[in-house]
This record gives structure tokens, C-alpha cells and sequence, in this order.
């Protein structure tokens, strides 16, 4: 597994390991708690070195899951962690990035990830109540006591980046990136080439859309979050199994699959890039890791490039609350 470089010199794997759906997202866990230690052990292994995670997902658990895990070679990795929720009787209710806030939750997920220090602070949703210039300085305060290494946002316009930036160096912004979700494209992506910040694709396999394996008809089992999202509803997903499809013919002439073929397709965009699928599987895991090995042409690039213009997207990414939670 060869690295990449984020923003401030942070460097990490290639392809980094999204750990949310270990505890919550995609329905009842095919494995134990203690087989999820085992894949995340098991992604060191292959070199995977960067390792995302937040309080809310659980919430609270999935630090202590990850936590537990790389204990052992902490020193090896590199850990991701997000603040930013209002989190009350273990629902998220809203949004709260006030300065106090972000220091309690950090000294909560330092404890929960066995840590003396955060690697990557992301604010997880823009707080509109909350100017972004606190919110840096208060991350920037963290950085100054050695609790948190970097900073970072999550699904925040170019012009926010620009604005903390000013205040503290942003190291990377996460949002969902993929060959059917496009829209850091028009401003985000080229802001973070210019400030020289790195770029982190959550979601980057659609939710499991470009490995193939979604039924277009099947309905999603109950915990699961793509029940609840547009695009997965049964008449969108049937209308988008044409990018799927296409997706697959250019895997099959390549001798490997769609999501690697997706993942490749990232990795190709800038060398910033470092996309965090999620997965419960080891050989899923191996399957991601493998995607650095798979060559796409620059042909299969600018085919991929225009993919989801040609064909079209059916349905948003999220429901209309989560919606108005991203792009702030």
C-alpha cells in the first residue's frame, strides 16, 4: 500500500478504512464485536494506516471499537475522529460546534480512542450558529495543547474552508465523492488545490451501489440507512443500474471489479485524494486495498469523468433534513 500526502504534511494510505458502519448504518453486524477488531487489526496488516471514526456514530461505541482495536499499534496509525453533533439520551438532536463543546468531545473521544492524542479533528456539519472562525481557533487551541494533530471539516462550501483556513490551517475536507455524487466538484475540489488541502471521500462506493451487490428491488433491512435515502428507493435504484452496469463492462475488460474500478477512478482525480471505504469484511477489505493496483487509462478516466452526466442520477443523496445539513 503506497501513501499520499494530505493537507500540512499529514500522510496516510492510499485508501483509509471508514469504521461507521461497524456499529450503526447498514443493519445488524454480520460479525461480532470482536471480528470487527479483527478486520480493523486486519487492515494494518495490509497497510492500511488511516482509520475514520466519530462520537456519533453509535453513538460513542465506535471509538471504543476502534479504539480497542488499534491500541496495540497506535504509533503505526492514523486516527480520524469528528465533533460537532448535539447528542442527547444517544440521539443526535441537532448541531452544537460552540467552542466548549468541541473541547468536552474531545477530551471524551481521547479517552474512548485510548489516546493522548487526535490525529484529525473533523467539525462533522457546518454549525450555522457557530462562526467557522471560532470553531478553528477553538480546534487550533486543542492543536497548541497537544490533544489534536490536525484539523478538518466535513461537507462545508469552499468559501467556509477558505474562512477557517484563514484562522487554522485545514489539513483535509471529507464529504461524499463518488462516480455518482459529484458535487465537490465544482468549487470545493478546486479550493482545496489552491490551499493545498487534502481531500477525503466518505461514501466513495455509493454505499455499496458500485460494488454490484445492491438488489434494485429488494427492500433494505431495518437499522439500515439507505432505506431512508432517495436514491435507494426501488424505482431510483433500478433507474441508476445503468452507471452500475457500465461500471462493470470496464471492470471486466480490466480483470477486476466495479469497486475497484470506482476507487481507482478517485484515486486518479489528484494525488491528494484519499477515499475511506467501510466495510465488515476482510475480504472486502482486500478487495479496496487492491484498487491502488488496478491501471484505468486516461480514456477510462475522462469515460468515467462524464459518466454520470451522460446517464443521470435518480434521486438525492440524502433526505431533505440531512440535506440541509451539508454544503454549509
Amino acid at each position: 500500500m503506497h501513501t499520499r500526502t494530505l493537507g500540512q504534511g499529514l500522510e496516510v494510505s492510499a485508501i483509509g478504512l471508514g469504521c461507521m458502519g461497524m456499529s450503526q448504518g447498514y443493519g445488524p453486524n454480520p460479525g461480532s464485536r470482536e471480528e470487527m477488531i479483527g478486520v480493523i487489526r486486519a487492515a494494518v496488516d495490509r497497510g492500511i494506516t488511516f482509520f475514520d471514526t466519530a462520537e456519533v456514530y453509535g453513538p460513542y461505541v465506535n471509538e471504543e471499537l476502534v479504539g480497542e482495536a488499534l491500541e496495540p499499534v497506535r504509533d503505526q496509525v492514523v486516527i480520524a475522529t469528528k465533533f460537532g453533533w448535539d447528542i442527547r439520551d444517544g440521539k443526535s438532536v441537532g448541531l452544537d460546534s460552540r467552542p466548549d463543546q468541541i473541547r468536552r468531545v474531545a477530551e471524551a473521544s481521547l479517552r474512548r480512542l485510548r489516546t493522548d492524542t487526535i490525529d484529525l479533528f473533523y467539525q462533522h456539519r457546518v454549525d450555522p450558529d457557530v462562526p467557522i472562525e471560532d470553531v478553528a481557533g477553538a480546534v487550533g487551541e486543542l492543536v497548541q495543547e497537544g490533544k489534536v494533530r490536525h484539523f478538518g471539516l466535513s461537507e462545508p462550501a469552499a468559501a467556509t474552508v477558505r474562512r477557517a483556513h484563514a484562522v487554522f490551517p485545514v489539513t483535509a475536507v471529507q464529504s461524499e465523492y463518488s462516480l455518482w455524487t459529484r458535487d465537490p466538484e465544482a468549487e470545493v475540489l478546486p479550493a482545496l488545490a489552491e490551499l493545498g488541502i487534502g481531500f477525503v471521500p466518505f461514501s466513495p462506493l455509493g454505499k455499496g451501489f458500485f460494488t454490484g451487490t445492491v438488489d434494485t428491488a429488494a427492500p433494505f433491512g431495518a437499522g439500515d440507512v439507505r432505506g431512508s435515502i432517495p436514491r435507494f428507493e426501488a424505482e431510483n435504484r433500478a433507474a441508476n443500474q445503468s452507471l452500475v452496469d457500465h461500471v462493470r463492462q470496464l471492470a471486466d475488460t480490466r480483470g477486476v471489479t466495479s469497486g475497484q474500478i470506482a476507487l481507482a477512478w478517485l484515486l486518479a482525480q489528484h494525488p491528494w485524494v484519499v477515499p475511506i471505504p467501510g466495510t465488515r469484511r476482510i475480504s472486502r477489505l482486500d478487495e479496496n486495498a487492491g484498487a491502488t493496483r488496478a491501471a484505468l487509462s486516461a480514456d477510462d478516466v475522462a469515460d468515467l469523468d462524464s459518466l454520470a452526466s451522460r446517464l443521470g442520477v435518480q434521486g438525492d443523496r440524502y433526505n431533505e433534513q440531512h440535506m440541509g445539513y451539508v454544503g454549509g
